[in-house]
């Protein structure tokens, strides 16, 4: 049976995709390098390791949505689930490359974009947790699946300017920001009665009572 190995060599922003989107860079090696593997059918859990990183005060500032008050972060700073993704190896034999896509999204709702923006610079540490099947010559010429050991992982880090630059190219000086339907059609109907042209100025006509009204 064929015991695969893999490893996350780099990562780069996928240009003119539909969404935003990173590719992984994979190298899969076979322990039997005269081993024919026919293809494999890959499946990888991604978990950002939140803890396997030092946090500026800026930064934890910016974090507080999601692990709360710095003091308390040995308890909630914890390993975040990013996402699910899986790729199909064609046939090599030894070792060959792959390309893992993994679709990302500007929403603030969701929690891997707060901790993505959250990052000033440097790295976030990444897991990547391999399963899915291999399907391979059999001794009698046949083919024979067989599954891949969840003991399968790979570690890499992942420069923050890499998915700043990403989200830059799809969306250049702009972020998303998900709203209640409700919330949005009061803001919507603000927006209208105002006759204010653009939803920026009705935001920024809206901050500086927010802000006066904090103060006092």
């Amino acid at each position: 049976m064929p015991d695969l190995d893999f490893r996350v060599e780099g990562a780069a922003a996928v240009p003119f995709a539909a969404t935003p989107m990173l590719a992984f860079h994979i190298a899969a090696t076979s322990a039997n390098p005269k081993e024919s593997i026919y293809s494999v059918a890959l499946r990888c859990q991604i978990q950002i390791e939140a803890a396997h990183r030092r946090y500026s005060e800026e930064e934890q500032e910016r974090l507080r949505d999601l692990f709360g008050e710095p003091e308390r972060w040995g308890q909630t700073l914890r390993n975040l689930l990013w996402t699910i993704t899986s790729a199909t190896i064609p046939a090599f034999t030894g070792a060959t490359s792959a390309e893992l896509k993994v679709p990302c999204t500007f929403d603030f709702n969701v929690a891997a974009t707060k901790y993505f923006a959250g990052i000033g610079n440097g790295e976030i540490p990444l897991c990547f947790l391999f399963s899915g099947a291999v399907y391979y010559a059999a001794s009698d010429g046949g083919q024979q699946v067989a599954p891949i050991s969840w003991s399968k992982e790979s570690r890499f880090r992942l420069p923050v300017q890499t998915w700043r630059n990403m989200m830059e190219m799809y969306y250049p000086n702009t972020a998303w920001l998900c709203l209640r339907r409700d919330v949005f059609e009061r803001l919507y109907e603000f927006k209208v009665r105002s006759g204010i042209a653009t939803w920026e100025e009705a935001v920024e006509r809206i901050l500086p009572a927010r802000e006066e009204a904090a103060k006092s």
